[in-house]
C-alpha cells in the first residue's frame, strides 16, 4: 500500500512536462510564426511597424542562418511554443547584437524559459563577441519589460540600427562583455 507521500509523488511526476529549448529548423518556420502571429492577436498589438509585419516572418531559420547569428526555440511535447534569437542589429556597428523576436505562448509564460532562453541568447552573442545587446518591445508588455530589467537591460532614450519596427516605443541595451 503506497502512503499519502509517496501518492502525492506520483501524481506530481505525470504532470511534468516535457520542454527543451533547440536551435530552430526549417521544419520549425510554420510553427514559430503562427504562435508570434497568435499573441498580436492575443494582445490586440500593432500589426504595423512590428515583428508581426516583418517580411522574414515565415522564413526565421533561413535568417538565422546568418554569421553570427542564432534563433532558439522552446518545445513542448514536440510542439514549437515560442522562441528568441539574436543576430547583429541592421545597420548597426559590429560590436552590437539585438535580441530578437522573443514571443511565448500562453501556457509556458511564467515557467522560466523566458529567462533561459535570453540567457542562453546571450551567452552565444558573447561568445561571438558582441559587446552590448538591444532589444526593443511594446510598452505595455510590462511582464517582458520586467524580465529584462532583471536580467540586466537598461533603458535608453531612443532606437538604435534600423530594425523597422516603428512601433515599439520601448528600447534596452545590456553590456555584455
Amino acid at each position: 500500500m503506497l502512503k499519502q507521500s509517496q501518492l502525492n509523488l506520483c501524481n506530481f511526476t505525470t504532470n511534468i512536462i516535457a520542454m527543451l529549448i533547440r536551435e530552430i529548423q526549417q521544419k520549425d518556420n510554420e510553427s514559430i510564426a503562427k504562435v508570434i502571429r497568435a499573441i498580436f492577436h492575443e494582445l490586440n498589438a500593432p500589426k504595423v511597424g512590428t515583428a508581426y509585419a516583418d517580411p522574414i516572418l515565415d522564413s526565421l531559420y533561413e535568417v538565422y542562418q546568418a554569421p553570427r547569428s542564432v534563433y532558439y526555440v522552446v518545445e513542448k511535447d514536440g510542439e514549437v511554443v515560442g522562441g528568441c534569437g539574436v543576430a547583429p542589429l541592421e545597420n548597426g556597428v559590429d560590436s552590437v547584437c539585438e535580441l530578437q523576436k522573443m514571443y511565448f505562448a500562453p501556457e509556458i509564460r511564467g515557467t522560466g524559459y523566458a529567462e533561459r532562453i535570453i540567457k542562453q541568447c546571450l551567452e552565444f552573442a558573447k561568445n561571438q563577441d558582441f559587446e552590448l545587446c538591444y532589444l526593443e518591445t511594446l510598452s505595455f508588455m510590462t511582464a517582458a519589460q520586467k524580465l529584462y530589467a532583471r536580467l540586466g537591460f537598461e533603458p535608453i532614450d531612443g532606437p538604435m540600427g534600423n530594425t523597422g519596427h516603428s512601433s515599439c516605443e520601448i528600447w534596452m541595451t545590456k553590456n555584455i562583455v
